[in-house]
């Protein structure tokens, strides 16, 4: 008896601990623009071609038939496999940021833009 009231009090308690980092993460990760970008072979479209400053959520889909990523401002998604979605959290500041496709010659095939911060 004692046994199972222990195994129930840990589940609650790491039951508990998951809900609150869920709900940390999702408020440390609030962004104050969302950009939807779309990866297709080989090229990006982007939803805005200009944000005000601040956080920015960019949330990346691959619409193509080839693994592609996104990289901005120092910060890379990571692979995303055709048909699959990610997301992305970067802060800036007002200027312009050159984005583009890392994987193999990708940006030198036209996966590569600029986005302007105000």
């Amino acid at each position: 008896m004692i046994r199972r009231s222990a195994l129930v009090i840990a589940a609650f308690v790491s039951a508990a601990a998951g809900v609150g980092a869920a709900g940390a993460s999702t408020s440390a990760g609030r962004a104050d623009m969302e950009v939807r970008v779309t990866a297709k072979d080989f090229s990006f479209v982007l939803s805005r071609k200009s944000v005000p400053h601040g956080q920015v959520e960019f949330v990346i889909k691959n619409a193509g038939k080839t693994g592609h990523n996104f990289e901005i401002a120092g910060h890379t998604s990571k692979a995303i496999a055709p048909g699959k979605t990610t997301t992305m959290h970067v802060r800036l500041e007002a200027g312009s940021y050159p984005y583009k496709c890392t994987v193999d010659s990708h940006a030198k095939l036209g996966m590569k833009g600029m986005l302007r911060v105000t």
